[in-house]
């Protein structure tokens, strides 16, 4: 099988989230860990030595409470100063932390909680306690807002936590082995049986190891953040990144929806580095267009690069950071990975679905059925309890299985599609649909999202998003160069996204993995029907079980839908 590793060898790896925190007392003493907005929408922070001795106390407190070694606390909130420091502070003790996402629906929130086998549970407010039912064998609940809700007689509000003296001897412990679980961190895509991963201190720190060799950052730099931390590339690897260094991790207060409180934050926190996913970084290109001075304010000199994950960046919008001389880092991984393990060369022009090298202590290979295996101090201990997900998740030597498809090339590893997103046609042909998604997604600016189907048909359909912003935007007006021409109308968008079908048709070299059919369907995916994951990416198998309707009319069937819809059959003669 063919194998990939870094050229540079792993260095020393600080042993535990406590051992970090009080070298960052000593090296930044002076600087600000976190900030956030006050009320008078100004950004204002807290500093290492302050942030340090809360956090601390807030363990001590925990440990007065009964919060054992080895405990978990669900943390049931939107990112916040208090979950950063208690998340902190449970890690630091020995506890495990396990986060979840703030909106989660009361079937949900429920099926987590008690999956996670939690003693302890911290929510945001109220929100989330309307999302819960109060039988539960929790020893202890903390609020991090002041809430009133007779339902549950252990109620606590987290300020108790910060207002006690630490007594000697207890807190934070630096003398935790580097192997202990310190954060469950739920998979963005589960589904039935929960994959809650365990991961390590040494899984979490080893990355910061690495990145410490390859990334220049320091104290002085600057996060503008909305990634969230239930999630790996906020709450670990965008996270850890920031605290590692010591850079100054500002929280978007829009949370990454509204384009316009970004703006507004960016010229205020003036970000050095940037970490987010091409549906914001498609919604702030699409501001500064025409717009000189927010053209200014987003390509600042000051950027040094940007990185994205969770979807490559489409070219078009990787070439308006480009030919303004910002970096676009691209990295591939999973939460199974804490989460990254590879990293695009910036030096290096990039290449469709090429996702760079692996970081140092990290091995990759390539299986002979095509998928991806990982190993290195990086990788999960395992699923809790989930037997199923554990048999399959790692080979008899040792390596994990990540699912994903891949080769290796002489820039790094190429990412294909997910294993489970290969069908087979009628006619035993494979069909890889991530390659005409891309296509898609990148030849029609309209264009959202774009899901492939046809498992057992005679040829592929396409499912596709339109970008409701753009069309419903008067403003917006696209140059002659930028491909297509500007529609006003779902029929309009039809026929010029007919084009668009035949020009990414002839970028797919078999014929029968070309689309014959689409359907424009005019709605939008969400969180609440599970179209999108918490992370903000598509769930394909919801996305074509919600709209099965719409791809057996595409083949004949007549179902009546709901949705408004444009259906668009392509010539065979052109494809």
């Amino acid at each position: 099988m063919k194998e990939l590793h870094s050229e540079f060898n792993l260095g020393e790896i600080v042993p535990n989230i406590a051992s970090l925190l009080h070298r960052n007392v000593d090296r930044f003493s002076q600087g600000v860990v976190y900030s956030e907005k006050n009320q008078d929408g100004e950004y204002a922070g807290i500093t290492w030595p302050e942030f340090y001795r809360q956090v601390n106390t807030i363990a001590c407190n925990l440990q007065k409470t009964g919060f054992q070694r080895g405990e978990r606390m669900v943390i049931f909130s939107r990112n916040r100063l208090e979950m950063l420091e208690l998340q902190l502070a449970i890690m630091a003790y020995g506890g495990i932390a396990v986060p979840i996402f703030a909106h989660f629906k009361k079937e949900t929130a429920e099926l987590l909680i008690r999956h996670s086998d939690a003693t302890y549970l911290a929510v945001e407010g109220q929100t989330q306690l309307d999302n819960l039912s109060e039988n539960h064998d929790l020893k202890r609940i903390y609020s991090f807002d002041p809430v009133q809700d007779d339902r549950f007689s252990n109620l606590t509000p987290f300020a108790q936590l910060l207002q006690h003296t630490p007594d000697e001897g207890m807190g934070l412990d630096d003398s935790i082995d580097p192997d202990v679980i310190c954060l469950n961190m739920y998979t963005s895509g589960t589904m039935g049986i929960p994959k809650c991963v365990q991961l390590t201190h040494r899984n979490i720190l080893s990355q910061q190891a690495a990145l410490d060799i390859i990334w220049e950052l320091n104290d002085q730099d600057r996060f503008l953040a909305y990634l969230p931390w239930h999630h790996s590339f906020g709450g670990i690897f965008e996270l850890f990144t920031a605290l590692y260094n010591g850079a100054t991790y500002h929280l978007e207060s829009s949370y990454g929806k509204e384009p316009d409180s970004i703006f507004e934050n960016w010229k205020k926190v003036k970000p050095t580095v940037f970490f987010s996913v091409p549906k914001v970084y498609q919604s702030l290109v699409d501001k500064t267009r025409g717009n000189k001075e927010a053209e200014d304010i987003f390509f600042n000199g000051g950027l040094k690069f940007i990185f994205t994950a969770a979807a490559p960046l489409p070219q078009k919008l990787s070439d308006e950071f480009e030919k303004r001389n910002i970096s676009v880092i691209e990295g591939w991984g999973l939460t199974e990975t804490a989460p990254c393990c590879t990293l695009t060369n910036p030096s290096l022009k990039r290449e469709p679905g090429l996702v760079g090298k692996p970081i140092p202590g990290v091995q990759i290979r390539i299986a002979p059925d095509e998928e991806i295996q990982v190993k290195g101090p990086n990788v999960m201990v395992s699923y809790y309890k989930n037997e199923e997900a554990n048999a399959d998740a790692f080979t008899e030597d040792g390596w994990y299985r990540t699912g994903d498809v891949g080769a290796i090339t002489d820039n790094g590893m190429k990412l294909i599609t997910r294993k489970d997103r290969i069908f087979k046609l009628s006619n035993g042909e494979k069909v890889i649909p991530t390659d005409l998604e891309k296509q898609i997604e990148f030849k029609c600016h309209y264009v959202q999202y774009a899901i492939v189907a046809g498992s057992g048909e005679e040829y592929p359909a396409a499912l596709i998003f339109p970008n409701k912003k753009l069309l419903t935007n008067p403003d917006y007006e696209l140059t002659p160069g930028e491909g297509c021409f500007c529609p006003k109308s779902l029929d309009e968008l039809g026929m010029c996204l007919t084009g668009c079908l035949h020009i990414a048709n002839q970028c797919i070299g078999q014929k029968f993995a070309k689309i014959k059919s689409a359907t424009i369907i005019w709605d939008e995916l969400s969180l609440d029907d599970r179209t999108l994951t918490p992370s903000m990416k598509v769930a394909p198998k919801n996305v074509v079980e919600k709209y099965k309707s719409h791809l057996k009319n595409m083949y004949g069937d007549n179902i009546p839908v709901e949705e408004e819809v444009y259906v668009i059959r392509l010539n065979p003669n052109h494809i």
